[in-house]
């Protein structure tokens, strides 16, 4: 047997804080839950806010800006924003790699702008040997954009294609391979699921499941979901609920209900695929003889999101051909229909929409805001760490405040193997991360600051307080200690440590390339 651990990272998409049974939500994950009670659960593990800037700053140990991903898959031709990962980095697989594990992923990729030219920033030449996903932000379930294997583009093959049992069944293999071919090597497994990002695709049978289970409405369901992050210790006994989202109508004057409802039922069924598709990779690690001496770790690149999709057939058609994130029409040529629209259910192939704000504001809860944003609703994650060989004292929570940095040092020093400082003949930048292995048994972190910048929306945290700002507004402060769910504004009060937590993000942005939001904008205009 291996001494060191096998590492099983699962990241999904476009996930609330609250989603999660094992963290209050309604939706049935009975393989996560079973982690989390044989694991450990963090209540403090923070994301960066947006799907790419989270994969890059996860794959790198760094920053999402020092990687050169600082906002999204653009090019605006200024160090910290090119949209592709910059040679002076080096990926988890690269790093491990080093230390001699073999590394295997399935799943979305989304740290280069080239999807179709240049392949120097795909998977196998970042460090994997052998991927199976795609390359672009999200697409059609049944139907993905820029899927690849290895190297090569490939096409979604039988009627019953779905992206994320492909994604489930490749890791399967990928340890079976494994297991027959490299058994002597330990191995880290990146399995990077789409699931529950729009659009809302599902199997009928999934969907059937939820059918009437929200139909209390998000008033209702957040303050019930809040009872039970209480209960369970996840949150604070004093933790308020935030504010039911401004745009958003009380349930009982919301038109449209049962179109409201059915959006939230696909939501569910995606990620109630995800956990059945978990459950299978853990199936096989246990007929592998491998569970008990693989760290798993799961959570999502960020919050909940509100984004609503446009009925403008145009508009996709320009994102088809720019992103490969949309088809016009079904594997069988029928027209999908796009946007957010109550005469049009969600949850088949020929549609492509989105669960909005609404039910963003029930996944997020308590916390302000969603993806795009830095309060606790857009970078909040789950976070669960299963690792029976090395974890002491299962099924408790952790409060140890983290960020995605910390998982490249975590994972190298459970690898027993060191950062490089070159790689393929570059320098590489100093990881930004702390190893969070001491806190497995609730010992101190070394971490003291976390920053966070996204689109100008802008945080910095020291111990239990928070300054933060939703792009172009001022500072806030809170301390998260008694206003997690940041209701509680108290800069007025304390601008000694406004003008202390300000200097410390300050030096963040300018030694990580943070550019001002402004700034970007004014270029993108030139």
């Amino acid at each position: 047997m291996n001494t060191r651990p096998n590492i099983l990272l699962i990241l999904n998409d476009d996930m609330g804080f609250s989603d999660l049974g094992c963290y209050g939500g309604e939706i049935e994950t009975p393989h996560l839950d079973r982690l989390a009670e044989n694991g450990l659960r963090y209540t403090q593990f923070y994301n960066t806010a947006r799907c790419c800037p989270s994969r890059a700053s996860l794959l790198t140990g760094l920053h999402p800006h020092q990687a050169d991903v600082g906002h999204m898959m653009n090019d605006d031709d200024i160090d910290g924003y090119l949209g592709d990962l910059n040679a002076n980095t080096v990926t988890l697989a690269e790093a491990l790699g080093c230390g001699g594990y073999r590394c295997y992923m399935s799943g979305k990729w989304h740290v280069t702008r080239h999807i179709r030219d240049a392949q120097h920033n795909w998977p196998c030449q970042r460090g994997f040997h052998d991927f199976y996903g795609t390359l672009n932000g999200c697409g059609n379930f049944f139907n993905p954009g820029t899927l690849i294997r290895n190297n090569n583009p490939i096409q979604a093959e039988g009627d019953s294609y779905y992206t994320t049992d492909a994604f489930t069944d490749e890791t399967i293999r990928q340890l079976r391979e494994h297991h027959e071919n490299h058994s002597e090597k330990p191995f880290f497994q990146y399995l990077a699921y789409t699931a529950p990002h729009w659009p809302l695709h599902a199997h009928p049978e999934d969907i059937e499941k939820y059918k009437g289970r929200f139909d209390e409405g998000w008033d209702v369901l957040r303050e019930k979901r809040l009872e039970r992050l209480k209960q369970s210790g996840i949150l604070p006994e004093a933790c308020d609920l935030s504010d039911r989202d401004e745009t958003v109508p009380p349930w009982a004057d919301a038109p449209d209900k049962a179109w409201q409802a059915r959006r939230m039922e696909v939501y569910a069924a995606q990620l109630d695929r995800m956990d059945q598709g978990i459950g299978r990779v853990l199936q096989t690690l246990e007929e592998l003889d491998q569970l008990d001496n693989t760290l798993i770790l799961f959570l999502s690149d960020n919050g909940g999101c509100a984004e609503e999709l446009l009925t403008d057939n145009a508009f996709w058609a320009r994102k088809a051909d720019e992103e490969a994130i949309a088809t016009a029409t079904t594997r069988t040529g029928d027209p999908v229909q796009f946007g957010n629209a109550p005469d049009l259910l969600p949850g088949g192939e020929n549609t492509y929409a989105s669960y909005g704000t609404e039910w963003a504001n029930l996944s997020n809860t308590p916390f302000r805001l969603y993806k795009h944003w830095v309060h606790e609703g857009g970078i909040a994650t789950p976070f669960i760490v299963h690792w029976p060989a090395g974890i002491d004292t299962p099924g408790k929570l952790r409060t140890q405040p983290a960020q995605l940095p910390d998982i490249m040092a975590t994972l190298l020093d459970l690898a027993q193997t060191d950062y490089p400082e070159t790689y393929n003949d570059h320098p590489v930048q100093p990881c930004e991360g702390f190893s969070m292995v001491p806190t497995f048994g609730n010992q101190p972190f070394d971490r003291d600051i976390l920053c966070w910048e996204h689109e100008g929306n802008r945080a910095v945290r020291k111990g239990n307080w928070k300054l933060v700002s939703k792009y172009p507004g001022e500072w806030e402060l809170y301390n998260l200690e008694t206003s997690r769910s940041e209701t509680q504004n108290c800069a007025a009060e304390h601008p000694d440590r406004v003008a202390e937590l300000t200097a410390y993000y300050t030096e963040w942005a300018e030694r990580c390339h943070v550019r001002p939001w402004d700034e970007l904008l004014e270029l993108r205009k030139g």
